[in-house]
């Protein structure tokens, strides 16, 4: 299928063709029909993105300040790795569209049908391409007498209609909107239809005499000064009950305006992007209220609403996401007395085919428009499966490797790595999103790439696979893949509980491939010198092993029990299996106590681990402290020795009264490149696996008896 996609380094636009969707539980596979370019929305994405470097770090002090706590933290080459990854990453554009369904995921069934039209909302997911997968909660069914063309305005809509809706506003109010985009001209006419008086104002003539041909009773044109003494002979000396800003300006100017129009204790909805200083002393005069409305809705940025279906209870919360959209395309039916008029609107339309013309006209402004809409050629090879490419049997002993999932870990760690090895084929990359399957395929060389991971576990032709999904399903993918008969290099953790972790079990047990994890810190070349210098060292060992992690963002998947697992099972693993690594000895127990949770689930905690031969190993890890400091310091004390490595940029062992230091200069070295270089000899020589099978699953059960021992409040025997 064919999908419009930005450089965010670049800001280049184009129509690539990608692979076409698989639909899954929750979701529908819609096929587009029409979609809107929300020319103020979309424009300040395509301008962000065409900035230079230095232009863009003004626009976000907030990044750059996380880039030089990297620097600070990481080195030059992990943090200039992770910014170039996060820039080469593909945008996909758009977030307001319609279209008929095609396929219908499990759990919806009955409740859509294939041929169903459907409004579609979501950045990410209502996008600009020829076929659209997205979750239940984010469609709207279209009435029989909407046009698609008019139904693609459905999320911009819902935009301007949960901005009124914060404003709560009466029957007989005056309610102010400042600036008559698309956003103001529908939450125009949805004031209208609430029975308010509304007052426009703007700079452009002809989109206020629109508004007013819309429904608004005043209009002003602010480069006529100020209009307030015009709200007021129009309100009987009161001013506007409410204001809603729907500008798209740096100024601040629309916050003076609001101020100069408003009453008295009135309310202000901020739904535009504008600068936000306000003048103090007319709000506080007035006593006025600001709301900044969440795009469309109670759900929007919940991920548990947007991508897992979960409903609100309707008697707390009435008017969400969902039901704004539906709503607002209810209201654009004929059949209605007062409607919303969405073809008012459109200014332009364009073949889909035309979408870089389109985008001109909107980024470059070459004449005045409103709503674009974008429509498309209703054909089924839009959604279509592509066939699968088998390759011709790689000659020679070579590993040949299809990779599930390419995330942003996997485009900055591990794909580069792969690039550009001779020992390596790399056949097929597959990834939920088309979009994402074909850049990375074109940027790192895979032959071919798909969106159906069955086209990596039934070709016979591929040897190996790398395993860089979401944490829930690395033990069901690691099973499957085992059982095709295909060695697996999983990302870590292997498994979430004792079931999934006795499946994987199962299938290497029947299976003549084998499998490793990433655990990449056993690879890094100071981890190796700390252990060569203790094995050296008869008797017991204490470990003690600090992890500042910081927190994750509250959105982050990673947190979430269902899809990560939580960052004990995520993260914590890594150095379970560290400390098996470094002291060179099975754990026998497991030991783990935990600070009162500051954001509900336990990311603060120790772990003490007793080893077979009497050592002791204590894993201190927090997400409370300042991430500029260093996050990894590991420290052993043996035999009348210390050697302590920190961050990966410096090792130091001390004995016989001196200390030797070895320092990283520029690169900080986890042991990535190296992991993937034993994974891929071991396939293509056929030896054994870089790591003994059963140390994993030690380590892997280790770290699920960590969650065991927090919840029986005892140690755990391993």
């Amino acid at each position: 299928m064919k999908q419009v996609v930005q450089s965010a380094r670049t800001g280049v636009l184009s129509v690539r063709e990608v692979p076409a969707h698989r639909v899954r539980g929750g979701h529908l596979l819609i096929r587009t029909t029409a979609s809107l370019i929300s020319a103020g929305t979309e424009r300040m994405v395509v301008d962000f993105a065409k900035k230079s470097m230095v232009s863009k770090a003004r626009s976000r002090p907030d990044l750059v300040q996380k880039v030089f706590s990297k620097l600070q933290r990481d080195g030059v080459m992990a943090t200039l790795e992770s910014v170039l990854a996060r820039l080469d990453e593909p945008l996909p554009l758009g977030y307001s569209a319609a279209g008929r369904i095609v396929a219908v995921g499990a759990g919806l069934e009955g409740a859509f049908r294939i041929g169903d039209r459907v409004a579609m909302a979501g950045a990410g997911l209502a996008n600009h391409a020829e076929e659209n997968l997205v979750p239940a909660n984010l469609v709207a069914p279209i009435p029989s007498d909407v046009p698609d063309e008019e139904a693609c305005f459905g999320t911009v809509s819902s935009i301007a209609l949960n901005g009124v809706r914060l404003l709560e506003p009466k029957l007989g109010d005056l309610v102010g909107v400042v600036g008559v985009g698309l956003v103001g001209q529908l939450a125009t006419q949805l004031l209208v239809l609430h029975g308010c008086r509304v007052a426009c104002f703007d700079y452009d003539p002809k989109k206020l005499e629109l508004a007013k041909s819309l429904g608004a009773e005043i209009v002003w044109n602010l480069a006529n000064g100020d209009p307030s003494e015009s709200v007021l002979s129009h309100s009987r000396g009161v001013g506007c009950d409410s204001v809603l800003i729907a500008a798209a300006t740096d100024s601040s100017e629309p916050f003076a305006t609001a101020a100069a129009i408003a009453r008295d204790r009135a309310k202000i909805s901020l739904v535009g992007i504008t600068g936000t200083e306000f003048p103090y002393r007319e709000f506080m005069k007035k006593e006025l209220s600001v709301v900044v409305s969440r795009s469309y809705g109670p759900g929007r940025y919940d991920d548990d609403y947007e991508k897992r279906n979960v409903k609100y209870p309707v008697g707390w919360v009435r008017w969400t996401e969902t039901e704004n959209l539906a709503e607002c395309v209810r209201l654009m039916s004929p059949s209605n007395k007062l409607r919303l008029d969405t073809s008012a609107l459109t200014t332009h339309k364009f073949e889909f085919s035309d979408t870089e013309r389109a985008y001109a006209l909107v980024t470059e402004g070459t004449e005045p428009h409103l709503g674009v809409v974008l429509t498309y050629p209703q054909t089924e090879s839009a959604v279509s499966k592509p066939a699968a490419t088998i390759l011709p049997r790689a000659k020679g002993n070579k590993c040949v490797l299809g990779v599930v999932g390419a995330g942003s870990f996997a485009r900055t760690k591990l794909l580069p790595a792969l690039r550009g090895s001779s020992d390596v084929v790399l056949h097929t990359l597959a990834t939920q999103r088309g979009i994402s399957a074909e850049d990375s395929k074109k940027k790192f060389g895979f032959a071919h790439c798909t969106t159906d991971v069955n086209d990596i576990f039934a070709n016979p032709e591929i040897n190996a696979v790398l395993i860089t999904t979401p944490h829930s399903g690395h033990a069901a993918l690691t099973a499957r893949a085992l059982a095709a008969g295909k060695s697996v290099m999983v990302e870590k953790p292997l498994a979430l509980t004792r079931e999934e972790l006795n499946e994987v079990i199962a299938a290497r047990s029947a299976s003549a491939a084998f499998f490793q994890v990433g655990f990449n810190r056993r690879f890094a070349p100071m981890v190796l010198k700390m252990r060569g210098h203790l094995a050296n060292i008869a008797g017991p060992k204490t470990l003690l092993l600090r992890v500042n992690a910081g927190q994750l963002p509250p959105e982050s998947w990673q947190k979430d029990a269902n899809e990560g697992g939580g960052r004990i099972l995520g993260e914590v693993c890594h150095f379970v299996d560290l400390a098996r690594f470094l002291i060179g000895s099975p754990i026998s127990s497991v030991h783990a106590d935990a600070a009162t949770p500051s954001r509900a689930v336990a990311e603060d905690l120790t772990v003490t681990l007793r080893h077979a031969d009497g050592s002791l190993t204590t894993i201190f890890y927090t997400a409370l402290g300042d991430t500029a400091y260093s996050k990894e310091r590991f420290e052993c004390f043996a035999g009348g020795t210390v050697a302590a490595l920190d961050n990966f940029r410096s090792l130091e062992i001390a004995t016989g009264g001196r200390i030797k230091r070895t320092t990283a200069k520029l690169e900080q070295d986890k042991g990535h490149k190296a992991e993937l270089q034993a994974f891929v000899h071991a396939v293509s020589s056929g030896t054994d696996a870089p790591i003994l099978e059963g140390e994993l699953i030690e380590s892997s059960l280790a770290t699920i008896a960590v969650l065991e021992s927090l919840r029986e409040g005892a140690a755990v025997s391993i």
